[in-house]
Protein backbone atom coordinates (compact mmCIF):
# COMPACT_ATOMS: atom_id res chain seq x y z
CA UNK A 1 0.00 0.00 0.00
CA UNK A 2 1.19 3.65 -0.70
CA UNK A 3 1.65 5.46 2.00
CA UNK A 4 0.20 9.07 2.28
CA UNK A 5 0.45 11.41 4.28
CA UNK A 6 -2.82 13.35 5.37
CA UNK A 7 -4.04 16.54 7.53
CA UNK A 8 -6.89 18.68 8.88
CA UNK A 9 -7.08 22.02 9.72
CA UNK A 10 -9.68 23.48 12.12
CA UNK A 11 -11.00 26.87 13.00
CA UNK A 12 -12.74 27.31 16.54
CA UNK A 13 -15.77 29.51 17.00
CA UNK A 14 -15.12 31.65 20.19
CA UNK A 15 -17.17 33.55 22.94
CA UNK A 16 -17.32 34.59 26.72
CA UNK A 17 -20.37 35.12 29.02
CA UNK A 18 -18.85 37.74 31.65
CA UNK A 19 -20.15 38.10 35.38
CA UNK A 20 -20.64 41.95 36.13
CA UNK A 21 -20.37 45.00 33.89
CA UNK A 22 -17.60 43.87 31.91
CA UNK A 23 -18.00 42.92 28.28
CA UNK A 24 -15.26 41.98 25.41
CA UNK A 25 -15.98 40.64 21.95
CA UNK A 26 -15.11 37.43 20.14
CA UNK A 27 -12.42 38.99 18.68
CA UNK A 28 -10.76 40.65 21.83
CA UNK A 29 -11.38 36.98 23.79
CA UNK A 30 -9.71 35.14 21.07
CA UNK A 31 -6.79 37.50 21.80
CA UNK A 32 -6.64 36.56 25.15
CA UNK A 33 -6.37 33.01 23.92
CA UNK A 34 -3.31 34.14 22.33
CA UNK A 35 -1.38 35.98 25.17
CA UNK A 36 -0.16 32.25 25.77
CA UNK A 37 1.17 31.28 22.84
CA UNK A 38 2.70 35.01 22.13
CA UNK A 39 4.60 35.44 25.15
CA UNK A 40 6.39 31.95 25.08
CA UNK A 41 6.75 32.12 20.79
CA UNK A 42 6.77 36.17 19.96
CA UNK A 43 3.74 35.16 17.71
CA UNK A 44 0.36 34.01 16.97
CA UNK A 45 1.64 31.76 14.02
CA UNK A 46 3.65 28.87 15.77
CA UNK A 47 4.75 25.19 15.09
CA UNK A 48 4.50 23.04 18.29
CA UNK A 49 6.47 20.28 19.14
CA UNK A 50 4.01 17.84 18.26
CA UNK A 51 4.34 18.78 14.37
CA UNK A 52 1.00 20.72 14.46
CA UNK A 53 0.30 24.57 13.67
CA UNK A 54 -1.47 26.67 15.72
CA UNK A 55 -2.11 30.24 14.66
CA UNK A 56 -4.85 33.11 14.89
CA UNK A 57 -6.43 33.21 11.55
CA UNK A 58 -8.58 35.96 9.70
CA UNK A 59 -11.26 36.86 11.84
CA UNK A 60 -9.93 36.26 15.20
CA UNK A 61 -10.79 32.18 15.13
CA UNK A 62 -7.83 30.14 16.73
CA UNK A 63 -6.53 27.44 13.95
CA UNK A 64 -4.98 24.44 14.57
CA UNK A 65 -3.39 22.38 11.74
CA UNK A 66 -2.62 18.39 12.79
CA UNK A 67 0.90 17.73 12.11
CA UNK A 68 1.03 15.84 8.61
CA UNK A 69 0.13 11.64 9.74
CA UNK A 70 0.56 8.59 7.67
CA UNK A 71 -2.26 6.54 9.36
CA UNK A 72 -6.01 7.24 9.48
CA UNK A 73 -6.45 6.60 13.84
CA UNK A 74 -3.21 9.18 13.89
CA UNK A 75 -5.64 11.68 12.61
CA UNK A 76 -8.06 10.81 14.29
CA UNK A 77 -6.06 11.41 17.86
CA UNK A 78 -4.18 14.74 16.53
CA UNK A 79 -6.99 16.17 15.47
CA UNK A 80 -8.80 15.69 19.05
CA UNK A 81 -5.14 16.55 20.42
CA UNK A 82 -5.71 20.00 18.82
CA UNK A 83 -9.07 20.47 21.00
CA UNK A 84 -6.86 19.71 23.95
CA UNK A 85 -4.22 22.25 22.87
CA UNK A 86 -6.97 25.36 22.59
CA UNK A 87 -9.29 24.65 25.26
CA UNK A 88 -5.97 24.75 27.36
CA UNK A 89 -5.73 28.57 25.98
CA UNK A 90 -9.01 28.80 26.70
CA UNK A 91 -8.69 28.00 30.50
CA UNK A 92 -5.22 30.44 30.46
CA UNK A 93 -7.60 32.84 28.87
CA UNK A 94 -9.80 33.00 31.51
CA UNK A 95 -7.15 33.24 34.61
CA UNK A 96 -5.75 35.98 32.49
CA UNK A 97 -9.53 37.92 32.41
CA UNK A 98 -9.65 36.94 36.01
CA UNK A 99 -6.45 39.09 37.20
CA UNK A 100 -7.89 41.60 35.25
CA UNK A 101 -10.69 42.07 37.12
CA UNK A 102 -13.53 40.06 34.82
CA UNK A 103 -15.24 37.06 35.78
CA UNK A 104 -15.69 34.84 32.38
CA UNK A 105 -16.53 31.54 30.75
CA UNK A 106 -14.72 31.10 28.00
CA UNK A 107 -16.55 28.61 25.09
CA UNK A 108 -14.44 27.61 22.13
CA UNK A 109 -16.71 25.50 19.68
CA UNK A 110 -15.70 22.86 17.09
CA UNK A 111 -18.46 23.91 14.60
CA UNK A 112 -18.90 25.68 11.43
CA UNK A 113 -21.23 28.59 11.64
CA UNK A 114 -21.83 31.83 14.19
CA UNK A 115 -24.76 33.07 15.32
CA UNK A 116 -24.21 35.73 12.99
CA UNK A 117 -24.49 33.46 9.73
CA UNK A 118 -20.46 33.57 9.40
CA UNK A 119 -19.16 30.30 8.34
CA UNK A 120 -15.44 29.02 9.30
CA UNK A 121 -13.84 25.66 8.40
CA UNK A 122 -12.50 22.25 8.27
CA UNK A 123 -10.02 21.88 5.99
CA UNK A 124 -8.59 18.24 5.09
CA UNK A 125 -5.34 17.90 2.96
CA UNK A 126 -4.18 14.76 0.72
CA UNK A 127 -0.68 14.02 -0.57
CA UNK A 128 -1.56 12.86 -4.13
CA UNK A 129 0.42 12.19 -6.82
CA UNK A 130 1.67 14.87 -9.40
CA UNK A 131 1.52 12.34 -12.01
CA UNK A 132 -2.30 11.89 -11.58
CA UNK A 133 -4.79 13.44 -13.69
CA UNK A 134 -6.32 16.44 -11.59
CA UNK A 135 -9.44 17.08 -13.81
CA UNK A 136 -10.07 12.88 -13.58
CA UNK A 137 -9.70 12.95 -9.73
CA UNK A 138 -12.17 16.07 -9.40
CA UNK A 139 -14.92 14.57 -12.03
CA UNK A 140 -15.30 11.94 -9.59
CA UNK A 141 -14.36 13.67 -6.06
CA UNK A 142 -16.63 16.59 -6.38
CA UNK A 143 -20.05 15.04 -6.35
CA UNK A 144 -18.71 12.33 -3.99
CA UNK A 145 -18.16 15.02 -1.46
CA UNK A 146 -21.25 16.72 -2.45
CA UNK A 147 -23.13 13.45 -1.20
CA UNK A 148 -20.53 12.43 1.76
CA UNK A 149 -22.54 14.26 4.10
CA UNK A 150 -25.26 12.16 4.12
CA UNK A 151 -22.60 9.71 6.26
CA UNK A 152 -20.21 12.46 7.41
CA UNK A 153 -22.53 15.72 8.37
CA UNK A 154 -22.42 17.21 12.21
CA UNK A 155 -25.92 18.21 11.86
CA UNK A 156 -27.42 21.67 12.31
CA UNK A 157 -30.41 22.86 13.46
CA UNK A 158 -31.45 26.17 11.23
CA UNK A 159 -33.84 28.79 12.70
CA UNK A 160 -35.04 31.32 10.22
CA UNK A 161 -37.98 33.84 10.77
CA UNK A 162 -39.87 31.15 13.39
CA UNK A 163 -39.14 28.10 11.04
CA UNK A 164 -36.70 24.89 11.98
CA UNK A 165 -34.83 22.91 9.53
CA UNK A 166 -32.91 20.18 10.51
CA UNK A 167 -30.02 20.30 8.07
CA UNK A 168 -27.19 17.33 7.44
CA UNK A 169 -24.59 19.66 6.92
CA UNK A 170 -23.43 22.66 8.83
CA UNK A 171 -21.27 23.52 5.88
CA UNK A 172 -23.21 23.07 2.43
CA UNK A 173 -24.90 26.47 2.98
CA UNK A 174 -21.89 28.36 2.51
CA UNK A 175 -19.84 26.87 -0.57
CA UNK A 176 -19.91 29.09 -3.77
CA UNK A 177 -18.02 26.67 -6.08
CA UNK A 178 -17.16 23.19 -6.88
CA UNK A 179 -13.60 24.04 -7.76
CA UNK A 180 -11.52 27.42 -7.25
CA UNK A 181 -7.42 28.51 -6.67
CA UNK A 182 -9.26 31.86 -4.85
CA UNK A 183 -8.62 31.55 -1.28
CA UNK A 184 -10.81 34.75 0.15
CA UNK A 185 -13.02 35.48 -2.76
CA UNK A 186 -15.22 32.26 -3.23
CA UNK A 187 -15.40 29.09 -1.26
CA UNK A 188 -14.69 26.39 -3.37
CA UNK A 189 -15.62 22.68 -2.85
CA UNK A 190 -11.81 22.32 -3.48
CA UNK A 191 -9.43 24.49 -3.20
CA UNK A 192 -6.87 24.15 -6.21
CA UNK A 193 -4.12 26.65 -5.54
CA UNK A 194 -1.07 24.68 -6.00
CA UNK A 195 1.22 24.88 -2.54
CA UNK A 196 2.84 20.80 -2.53
CA UNK A 197 4.47 21.64 0.75
CA UNK A 198 6.51 18.56 -0.79
CA UNK A 199 8.57 18.23 -3.84
CA UNK A 200 6.46 19.78 -6.19
CA UNK A 201 8.02 17.83 -9.28
CA UNK A 202 6.37 14.55 -7.42
CA UNK A 203 3.18 15.77 -5.73
CA UNK A 204 0.29 17.59 -5.01
CA UNK A 205 -1.56 18.51 -2.02
CA UNK A 206 -5.36 18.18 -2.50
CA UNK A 207 -7.04 20.89 -0.29
CA UNK A 208 -10.76 19.60 0.77
CA UNK A 209 -12.32 22.64 2.12
CA UNK A 210 -16.35 21.24 2.18
CA UNK A 211 -16.16 19.08 5.39
CA UNK A 212 -17.85 19.64 8.78
CA UNK A 213 -16.06 19.81 11.79
CA UNK A 214 -16.76 16.47 13.16
CA UNK A 215 -16.70 15.75 17.23
CA UNK A 216 -17.30 12.28 16.98
CA UNK A 217 -14.31 10.22 16.64
CA UNK A 218 -16.22 7.67 14.47
CA UNK A 219 -17.62 10.11 11.80
CA UNK A 220 -14.15 11.87 11.60
CA UNK A 221 -12.71 8.49 11.10
CA UNK A 222 -15.49 7.91 8.14
CA UNK A 223 -15.06 11.01 6.68
CA UNK A 224 -11.31 10.71 5.68
CA UNK A 225 -11.22 7.30 5.35
CA UNK A 226 -13.74 7.09 3.27
CA UNK A 227 -12.00 10.09 1.04
CA UNK A 228 -8.68 8.45 1.36
CA UNK A 229 -10.11 5.01 0.06
CA UNK A 230 -12.10 7.49 -3.01
CA UNK A 231 -8.55 9.09 -4.05
CA UNK A 232 -6.94 5.55 -3.92
CA UNK A 233 -8.85 4.00 -5.80
CA UNK A 234 -9.06 6.59 -8.69
CA UNK A 235 -5.06 6.81 -8.15
CA UNK A 236 -5.13 3.11 -9.22
CA UNK A 237 -6.78 3.89 -12.58
CA UNK A 238 -10.48 2.16 -11.21
CA UNK A 239 -13.23 3.02 -13.81
CA UNK A 240 -15.53 5.27 -12.53
CA UNK A 241 -19.05 6.09 -14.26
CA UNK A 242 -19.78 10.04 -14.90
CA UNK A 243 -21.18 10.94 -12.12
CA UNK A 244 -20.66 14.77 -12.71
CA UNK A 245 -23.31 17.03 -11.31
CA UNK A 246 -25.37 19.63 -13.42
CA UNK A 247 -24.94 21.91 -10.47
CA UNK A 248 -23.33 20.82 -7.41
CA UNK A 249 -23.92 23.56 -5.53
CA UNK A 250 -27.52 23.41 -5.52
CA UNK A 251 -26.72 19.88 -4.98
CA UNK A 252 -25.15 20.37 -2.04
CA UNK A 253 -27.55 22.62 -0.76
CA UNK A 254 -30.15 19.76 -1.47
CA UNK A 255 -28.29 17.23 -0.15
CA UNK A 256 -28.15 18.77 3.09
CA UNK A 257 -31.84 19.44 3.85
CA UNK A 258 -32.84 15.66 2.69
CA UNK A 259 -31.98 13.12 5.30
CA UNK A 260 -33.35 10.57 3.58
CA UNK A 261 -30.93 10.77 0.50
CA UNK A 262 -33.89 9.98 -2.30
CA UNK A 263 -34.18 13.78 -3.62
CA UNK A 264 -33.15 13.18 -7.43
CA UNK A 265 -29.66 15.39 -8.28
CA UNK A 266 -29.09 16.44 -11.66
CA UNK A 267 -26.74 15.04 -13.75
CA UNK A 268 -24.03 17.01 -16.23
CA UNK A 269 -24.90 13.95 -19.07
CA UNK A 270 -28.97 14.16 -18.51
CA UNK A 271 -30.93 12.24 -15.90
CA UNK A 272 -31.20 12.05 -12.44
CA UNK A 273 -29.28 10.32 -9.07
CA UNK A 274 -30.02 10.28 -5.75
CA UNK A 275 -27.42 10.81 -2.87
CA UNK A 276 -27.90 7.23 -1.26
CA UNK A 277 -27.93 5.82 -4.78
CA UNK A 278 -24.00 8.00 -6.09
CA UNK A 279 -22.65 6.82 -2.58
CA UNK A 280 -23.89 3.13 -2.78
CA UNK A 281 -21.93 3.21 -6.61
CA UNK A 282 -18.86 4.27 -5.39
CA UNK A 283 -19.07 2.57 -1.83
CA UNK A 284 -19.14 -0.59 -4.43
CA UNK A 285 -16.45 0.96 -6.76
CA UNK A 286 -14.41 1.33 -3.30
CA UNK A 287 -15.02 -2.22 -1.98
CA UNK A 288 -13.97 -4.29 -4.96
CA UNK A 289 -10.76 -2.17 -5.41
CA UNK A 290 -10.23 -2.72 -1.40
CA UNK A 291 -10.50 -6.64 -2.02
CA UNK A 292 -7.60 -6.39 -5.04
CA UNK A 293 -5.48 -4.04 -2.78
CA UNK A 294 -5.62 -6.09 -0.08
CA UNK A 295 -7.05 -2.94 2.00
CA UNK A 296 -10.78 -4.84 2.71
CA UNK A 297 -9.25 -6.88 5.37
CA UNK A 298 -7.02 -4.06 6.97
CA UNK A 299 -8.02 -1.77 10.38
CA UNK A 300 -8.65 0.54 10.13
CA UNK A 301 -9.89 0.64 6.62
CA UNK A 302 -12.08 -2.79 7.08
CA UNK A 303 -13.79 -0.63 9.70
CA UNK A 304 -14.31 2.36 7.38
CA UNK A 305 -16.01 -0.06 4.74
CA UNK A 306 -18.08 -1.29 7.27
CA UNK A 307 -19.52 2.13 8.87
CA UNK A 308 -20.42 3.19 5.38
CA UNK A 309 -22.16 0.11 4.32
CA UNK A 310 -24.34 0.43 7.05
CA UNK A 311 -24.85 3.93 7.13
CA UNK A 312 -26.11 3.70 3.79
CA UNK A 313 -28.37 1.27 4.71
CA UNK A 314 -29.46 2.45 7.83
CA UNK A 315 -30.54 5.87 6.10
CA UNK A 316 -32.15 3.79 3.23
CA UNK A 317 -34.27 1.82 5.63
CA UNK A 318 -34.90 4.42 7.84
CA UNK A 319 -33.06 2.65 10.82
CA UNK A 320 -30.66 5.22 12.24
CA UNK A 321 -30.51 3.75 15.34
CA UNK A 322 -28.06 1.21 13.38
CA UNK A 323 -26.19 4.27 13.54
CA UNK A 324 -27.05 6.39 16.05
CA UNK A 325 -23.77 6.04 17.95
CA UNK A 326 -21.72 7.05 15.52
CA UNK A 327 -22.83 9.21 12.85
CA UNK A 328 -22.97 12.85 14.45
CA UNK A 329 -26.15 14.13 12.18
CA UNK A 330 -27.82 11.00 13.52
CA UNK A 331 -26.23 11.26 16.62
CA UNK A 332 -27.56 15.34 17.44
CA UNK A 333 -30.62 14.67 15.90
CA UNK A 334 -31.38 12.17 18.45
CA UNK A 335 -30.38 14.16 21.05
CA UNK A 336 -32.81 17.03 20.09
CA UNK A 337 -35.45 15.20 19.22
CA UNK A 338 -35.29 13.41 22.71
CA UNK A 339 -35.03 17.15 24.61
CA UNK A 340 -37.54 18.36 22.88
CA UNK A 341 -40.43 15.59 23.45
CA UNK A 342 -39.47 15.20 27.20
CA UNK A 343 -40.17 18.87 27.52
CA UNK A 344 -42.75 19.54 24.97
CA UNK A 345 -40.76 21.81 22.62
CA UNK A 346 -41.50 23.09 19.45
CA UNK A 347 -38.72 22.98 16.86
CA UNK A 348 -37.50 26.50 16.91
CA UNK A 349 -36.92 26.42 20.96
CA UNK A 350 -33.95 28.52 22.04
CA UNK A 351 -33.16 26.08 24.43
CA UNK A 352 -32.64 23.53 21.29
CA UNK A 353 -30.37 26.15 19.79
CA UNK A 354 -28.24 26.04 22.96
CA UNK A 355 -28.28 22.12 22.47
CA UNK A 356 -26.82 22.19 19.28
CA UNK A 357 -24.21 24.68 20.45
CA UNK A 358 -23.82 22.76 23.64
CA UNK A 359 -22.89 19.59 21.18
CA UNK A 360 -19.81 21.32 19.85
CA UNK A 361 -18.31 22.75 22.85
CA UNK A 362 -14.87 21.31 23.02
CA UNK A 363 -14.41 21.32 27.05
CA UNK A 364 -13.98 17.99 28.39
CA UNK A 365 -16.84 17.94 31.13
CA UNK A 366 -19.14 20.36 29.82
CA UNK A 367 -19.51 19.78 25.74
CA UNK A 368 -22.21 17.13 25.40
CA UNK A 369 -20.13 15.16 22.30
CA UNK A 370 -17.79 14.15 25.46
CA UNK A 371 -20.24 13.83 27.91
CA UNK A 372 -22.22 11.15 25.43
CA UNK A 373 -18.64 9.58 24.76
CA UNK A 374 -17.87 9.20 28.64
CA UNK A 375 -21.62 7.41 29.08
CA UNK A 376 -21.37 5.27 26.31
CA UNK A 377 -23.29 6.58 23.61
CA UNK A 378 -21.07 7.79 21.35
CA UNK A 379 -18.54 5.24 20.08
CA UNK A 380 -14.23 5.81 19.87
CA UNK A 381 -11.93 4.67 17.88
CA UNK A 382 -9.02 6.31 19.35
CA UNK A 383 -8.78 5.96 23.61
CA UNK A 384 -7.31 9.10 25.69
CA UNK A 385 -3.56 7.85 26.17
CA UNK A 386 -3.36 8.40 22.34
CA UNK A 387 -5.14 11.81 22.53
CA UNK A 388 -3.34 12.75 25.13
CA UNK A 389 0.18 11.29 23.66
CA UNK A 390 -0.41 13.55 20.40
CA UNK A 391 -0.58 16.65 21.89
CA UNK A 392 3.31 16.21 22.90
CA UNK A 393 4.47 13.32 20.03
CA UNK A 394 4.73 13.92 16.58
CA UNK A 395 3.46 10.82 14.15
CA UNK A 396 6.44 8.92 12.55
CA UNK A 397 6.61 11.61 9.26
CA UNK A 398 7.92 14.42 8.44
CA UNK A 399 6.34 16.46 11.50
CA UNK A 400 8.76 14.08 13.76
CA UNK A 401 11.76 15.92 12.29
CA UNK A 402 9.82 19.08 12.93
CA UNK A 403 8.42 18.93 16.57
CA UNK A 404 12.11 17.43 17.64
CA UNK A 405 13.88 20.48 16.56
CA UNK A 406 11.55 22.52 17.52
CA UNK A 407 11.50 21.20 20.93
CA UNK A 408 15.22 20.80 21.27
CA UNK A 409 15.54 24.76 19.86
CA UNK A 410 12.43 26.09 22.99
CA UNK A 411 14.43 23.40 25.62
CA UNK A 412 17.84 25.67 24.74
CA UNK A 413 16.48 28.82 24.43
CA UNK A 414 17.46 28.95 20.52
CA UNK A 415 15.97 31.59 18.07
CA UNK A 416 14.43 29.56 15.21
CA UNK A 417 12.30 30.00 12.40
CA UNK A 418 10.24 26.74 10.98
CA UNK A 419 7.17 25.97 8.54
CA UNK A 420 6.00 22.85 6.73
CA UNK A 421 8.98 22.50 4.63
CA UNK A 422 12.18 24.03 6.21
CA UNK A 423 13.56 24.20 9.37
CA UNK A 424 16.01 27.01 10.14
CA UNK A 425 18.48 27.96 12.89
CA UNK A 426 18.75 32.03 13.37
CA UNK A 427 22.33 31.46 14.89
CA UNK A 428 25.58 32.97 13.13
CA UNK A 429 25.66 30.38 10.40
CA UNK A 430 21.68 30.82 9.69
CA UNK A 431 21.96 27.45 8.72
CA UNK A 432 18.46 26.22 6.73
CA UNK A 433 17.21 22.45 5.75
CA UNK A 434 14.63 21.57 3.66
CA UNK A 435 12.85 18.96 4.50
CA UNK A 436 10.73 17.85 0.61
CA UNK A 437 9.84 14.39 1.61
CA UNK A 438 6.56 14.48 4.23
CA UNK A 439 6.90 10.87 4.82
CA UNK A 440 10.61 11.00 5.90
CA UNK A 441 11.26 10.66 9.64
CA UNK A 442 14.99 10.19 10.12
CA UNK A 443 17.30 12.81 8.56
CA UNK A 444 21.12 12.88 9.31
CA UNK A 445 20.92 16.43 9.04
CA UNK A 446 18.44 17.43 11.30
CA UNK A 447 19.52 15.26 13.67
CA UNK A 448 23.33 16.94 12.92
CA UNK A 449 21.45 20.56 13.53
CA UNK A 450 19.35 19.34 16.81
CA UNK A 451 23.29 18.12 18.49
CA UNK A 452 24.83 21.25 16.99
CA UNK A 453 21.84 22.97 19.29
CA UNK A 454 22.79 20.96 22.41
CA UNK A 455 26.09 21.83 22.23
CA UNK A 456 25.20 25.79 22.27
CA UNK A 457 27.07 26.43 19.60
CA UNK A 458 26.64 29.21 16.92
CA UNK A 459 25.38 31.24 19.36
CA UNK A 460 25.01 35.36 18.16
CA UNK A 461 27.40 37.30 20.25
CA UNK A 462 25.53 39.51 22.27
CA UNK A 463 25.63 43.43 21.27
CA UNK A 464 28.02 45.44 23.14
CA UNK A 465 30.19 42.23 23.59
Amino acid sequence: MIRRVMGVETEFGVNATFRGSARLSPEEVARYLFRKVVAWGRSSNVFLSNGSRLYLDVGSHPEYATAECADLLDLVAHDRAGEIVVQDLAADAERRLAEEGMDATVYVLKNNVDSRGNSYGSHENYQIERRSRMERITDTLVPFLVTRQLVTGAGRLHVTEGRATYLVSQRADHMWEDLSSATTRSRPIINTRDEPHADPEKHRRLHVIVGDSTMSQTTSLLRLGTTDLVLRMLEAGTVVPDLVLGNPMQAIRDVSRDPTGRRPLALRRGGTVTALGLQGRLLELAQGYARGAGLAELSPYREVLELWERGLHAIESDQLHLVDTEIEWVMKKKLLDSYAARHGLEPWDERLQQLDLAWHDIHPTRGLARILERSGAARTVVDDARITAATTDPPQTRARLRGDFVRAAQEHGRDFTVDWVHLKLNDTAQRTIICKDPLVSVDARVEELIAHIRRGEGRPTPRGV
